[in-house]
């Protein structure tokens, strides 16, 4: 097929590297990767397929740029920005064994995995956990590489909840409750610090308004999450959490539930408002797409289903406040989040997105 591509275009000037290297990448390489995971998988011998599939690259790096024969692959890789055959496969294969954490736990490969996070459910008479060590340990093959993975990733996903059902989620019942507020490019800092104290101002005397203001900080993998929950005639409600080997938007998310979870269990409490200078992770909590923060969204979720359902003047808003504005709350919080240097003690799963992370970050580094 490489071959073949030699053939397109016309006989006066045929067609530029940039409709080369777009054709090679949504055309050749689907097809060349494609059921990769039946011969690429631990101990399984490669060198035969990965000579043969280096070849096949060369020659179409040196179609795209019209270069030698002699040239080396490496360089070539670089100036046309295809990474390595290799890297390719193990990045893939990387993100298709932590695919199966997104499967539900009634699924037929789910059955014949192990589960981890449920050690009460009986395994079926072809599951993995069945076999011996020993056997384990002959079977080279994909499933087994995911079963393994599984156990270093604690489970995150949760696509079948209630609270993602059409008809039943927050953003088809009460979608007139909660808003966000940004600071877009039209705001000026200074525009964006007047409007924060203006809300602060009128919130802080009632007593049925919860502010609170969450951070979020990573050192040694080992995320700080802290809210601070402000109620009028209310002592200062602090909140720290320490989880290890997540990512940076898991830990605002874990500050953002745990902040909501503060303001709910007080009484005659109507609006919460959170401010975070990640705004992106508060969106992630009303999209119902499978996404790895499910865990989060789904208690986060069901908290605000039972907060909204309770009263029909309950409401919650979101507010971003930018690191940059040094905004007196958010500055407390943050200088809190990064006063903290804990030490990891105890051997902790991984979540799913940090595992995407630093199986990325090794393939690079190689």
């Amino acid at each position: 097929m490489v071959k073949c591509m030699k053939l397109l275009g016309n006989s006066l000037q045929g067609i530029n590297p940039i409709q080369k290297h777009l054709l090679y990448r949504c055309y050749i390489l689907p097809i060349t990767l494609y059921s990769f995971q039946v011969w690429f998988y631990n101990k399984a011998p490669l060198l035969y397929h990965m000579k043969i599939l280096e070849k096949m690259q060369k020659r179409a790096a040196i179609w795209i740029l019209g270069a030698f024969k002699t040239s080396p692959l490496e360089g070539l890789e670089a100036i046309i920005g295809i990474i390595t055959i290799k890297l390719q496969f193990q990045k893939l294969a990387s993100r298709s064994q932590l695919q199966s954490a997104m499967l539900p736990t009634n699924h037929i490969i789910r059955t014949l995995m192990d589960n981890p996070s449920n050690v009460n459910v009986k395994p079926t008479p072809h599951s993995i956990k069945m076999l011996t060590n020993h056997q384990k340990t002959i079977i080279k093959e994909h499933l087994i590489n995911s079963n393994n993975k599984l156990f270093g990733v604690f489970p995150s996903f949760s696509p079948l909840h209630p609270e993602f059902n059409p008809g039943s989620r927050i953003v088809d019942k009460f979608s007139d409750r909660f808003s966000f507020n940004l600071s877009n490019k039209e705001k000026n800092d200074k525009i964006c610090f007047q409007q924060l104290n203006k809300m602060t101002l009128q919130s802080s005397s009632s007593l049925h308004i919860a502010i609170v203001v969450i951070d979020a900080s990573i050192k040694n993998n080992i995320a700080t999450s802290i809210s601070h929950v402000h109620i009028c005639d209310h002592p200062l409600i602090k909140t720290v959490h320490h989880v290890a080997f997540i990512t940076s938007t898991e830990a605002e998310l874990f500050a953002i539930r745990y902040g909501i979870n503060q303001a709910c269990s007080m009484e005659n409490i109507s609006k919460i408002i959170v401010i975070t200078d990640s705004i992106h992770a508060a969106k992630k909590i009303f999209k119902s797409k499978s996404h790895p923060y499910q865990l989060h969204t789904m208690a986060i979720l069901s908290k605000l289903h039972r907060f909204f359902a309770s009263n029909q003047e309950n409401s919650i808003e979101f507010w971003e406040c930018l690191s940059c504005l040094k905004w007196r709350l958010h500055q407390a919080v943050d200088k809190d989040s990064k006063a903290f240097n804990p030490q990891p003690i105890l051997l902790s799963k991984i979540s799913w997105d940090y595992c995407k992370k630093i199986d990325s970050d090794n393939i690079i580094s190689q």
